[in-house]
């Protein structure tokens, strides 16, 4: 099912949570939130618009990542109804893609119920207090043809990061529905 991500709630303060990658090393969000912010999204491997976003979504994060602004990706799906989500097809993935974030998995989904995330990818921008500032898509591309991107992700958490506050217009991003346990 097609979701629209919500309009940015700003200042909504993100719940803390620990959660481990696929390897089993733990990873805990306010030990990742630095004093240029914090990306936090949700993906998972199987999504079409994932997989679509794939490569682009490696450059822009390691891009933030290498100007201080750090990245978690959390998969809150359902893998044992998805096994193409499973911690083992993570690891496959993350590699395939260069993924050079922590990429965790969400085994109960409270991380991804606690957000209020709705669609992978969905994307949480947060400045040095945890506040979020970012709720949109990651660029104008959509599945189409790239080349000519503007950044809208980057350029909102470089904002972010210099200014503590995010871009007030806002494209929500699109994705397949988080495949929640019944």
């Amino acid at each position: 099912m097609l979701l629209d991500t919500p309009i940015c709630d700003f200042g909504w303060k993100a719940p803390e949570f620990t959660l481990q990658d696929a390897h089993g090393k733990s990873f805990t969000m306010s030990e990742h939130l630095s004093e240029k912010g914090l990306l936090i999204m949700f993906i998972c491997n199987h999504c079409p618009y994932v997989i679509r976003i794939a490569e682009r979504l490696a450059q822009d994060t390691q891009v933030l990542m290498d100007e201080g602004i750090n990245v978690l990706a959390v998969m809150s799906n359902d893998y044992k109804s998805y096994a193409e989500d499973s911690p083992e097809n993570m690891i496959t993935f993350a590699k395939e893609n260069n993924f050079a974030f922590p990429y965790l998995v969400d085994e109960e989904q409270s991380v991804g119920k606690s957000y209020g995330a709705v669609c992978t990818p969905d994307f949480f921008g947060f400045n040095a207090s945890g506040e979020l500032q970012y709720r949109g898509r990651l660029d104008n591309a959509r599945m189409e043809d790239a080349s000519n991107r503007t950044l809208e992700l980057v350029n909102a958490m470089r904002e972010i990061a210099k200014t503590g506050q995010g871009p007030r217009e806002q494209v929500p991003s699109m994705g397949c529905s988080i495949k929640w346990r019944d």
